[in-house]
């Protein structure tokens, strides 16, 4: 009511806000206190671990988002009241940066007798479960905080235990459809992730039918999703129609069509740096497009085509890229049937490379002989990229 903090000596403000109490409202702290020495005995008394490296180094930048973050999580549709986050943007909005939300609670689920009652025999289990189960919608909150530039999502529940439901992992196409109309007003969003939340085809084409020309987005995280081909085409679309820099498809179920979508747009492609499509089944079909692909393109720095169904066709072609590629600086062919032959034929490449620095080929059957003299090359490559003061060290006495 009458906030005069500032206007005292710096000797009388440091007495008061060592005195002041945690557990004051935020209403009143959130606006008016901005020393970092109080936030810090906020979080630390809240939290048992606290790393403000991650939050900007900053303490109440810590306290605000993680405290957010606390309320999302344990959000319950049609239960906990909608004003309970809303009431908050005004107070927090200029400290969020990040938001990482690993959990959404579904609605409560209705008892048996009242479903019966509620739905007739005609509707299916599966009509009742889409209708019931979306989760809560974040277009309110996201688009009023001018500062937000990382979201990492999860729609899912830990710790369920013996209350394990499959339709606890549901990601609905209505919560799609509400995000994507959200990540569009994003204006100053970099980083997305939307991870292990059964994205498939349909929904992945709807995001991305939202992040096309987005003017700030660099990194994109769909990994561990439903992702088939026709997804894989969608986001071959948005490489090119926005500022990407990082591409992270890992464990999807991306084939040949898509592998041969994403390398077309690669081709072309003057922003990526680095793309992960590990755990995918491209075969040599996808992995042959995308090895053409970089024969091309001059930006890319690291690929990562791990347990892909791999064998040596490819490697033959990733003996021209080797030759001739000088932006690469990491490839990882590891769980394929590279074998023997595609080993050699991959040291072949390699012996005039003098960019390549890390060659992942574990459980890729190239031979211990390909893999030495690989790894020979690469450790000479590495010691020509370190800086010359750690090369040649002074021998000045300290």
């Amino acid at each position: 009511e009458n906030p005069i903090i500032d206007r005292l000596l710096p000797e009388h403000q440091r007495k008061v806000l060592d005195k002041l109490s945690t557990g004051l409202p935020l209403t009143v702290t959130a606006n008016l206190i901005h020393d970092e020495d109080y936030w810090k005995r906020c979080c630390t008394q809240r939290w048992k671990v606290c790393d403000i490296s991650n939050y900007g180094n900053s303490w109440k930048q810590m306290f605000f988002e993680r405290h957010l973050e606390n309320i999302l999580k344990c959000f319950i549709p049609n239960v906990t009241d909608p004003k309970q986050v809303l009431e908050l943007i005004p107070l927090c909005k200029e400290y969020v940066w990040k938001l990482e939300i690993d959990q959404f609670l579904p609605p409560v689920k209705l008892d048996q007798k009242e479903e019966e009652e509620d739905f007739d025999d005609s509707g299916s289990d599966l009509e009742l479960n889409e209708v019931s189960m979306h989760h809560y919608d974040l277009g309110a909150l996201i688009t009023a905080l001018p500062h937000l530039e990382e979201l990492n999502l999860t729609y899912g529940v830990k710790d369920c235990g013996m209350n394990f439901e499959w339709n606890l992992f549901n990601f609905t196409y209505q919560d799609c459809s509400n995000l994507a109309v959200a990540l569009k007003k994003c204006h100053n969003l970099k980083i997305f992730k939307l991870t292990r939340s059964k994205v498939d085809d349909d929904k992945a084409r709807l995001l991305i039918q939202n992040l096309l020309d987005h003017p700030s987005l660099m990194e994109l995280n769909l990994s561990h999703n439903l992702i088939g081909d026709k997804g894989a085409r969608a986001v071959g679309k948005l490489i090119n129609h926005s500022k990407l820099e990082i591409l992270d498809l890992c464990n999807n179920q991306i084939r040949h069509p898509g592998a041969q979508a994403l390398a077309q747009a690669l081709a072309n492609n003057s922003t990526l740096t680095s793309l992960n499509l590990r755990l995918n089944c491209v075969e040599d079909e996808g992995g042959q497009a995308i090895g053409r692909a970089l024969l091309t393109n001059t930006t890319l720095k690291s690929i990562h085509l791990g347990s892909n169904e791999l064998s040596e066709p490819t490697a033959t072609l990733f003996c021209q890229v080797l030759a001739q590629n000088s932006t690469l600086t990491s490839i990882n062919f590891s769980c394929n049937h590279i074998g023997l032959d595609g080993g050699k034929q991959l040291l072949e490449g390699l012996m005039d490379n003098k960019t390549l620095t890390e060659f992942d080929l574990r459980l890729a059957e190239v031979g211990q002989e390909s893999e030495y003299l690989i790894n020979q090359i690469l450790w000479a490559n590495q010691e020509r990229a370190r800086p010359k003061s750690l090369q040649y060290p002074s021998s000045k006495p300290l």
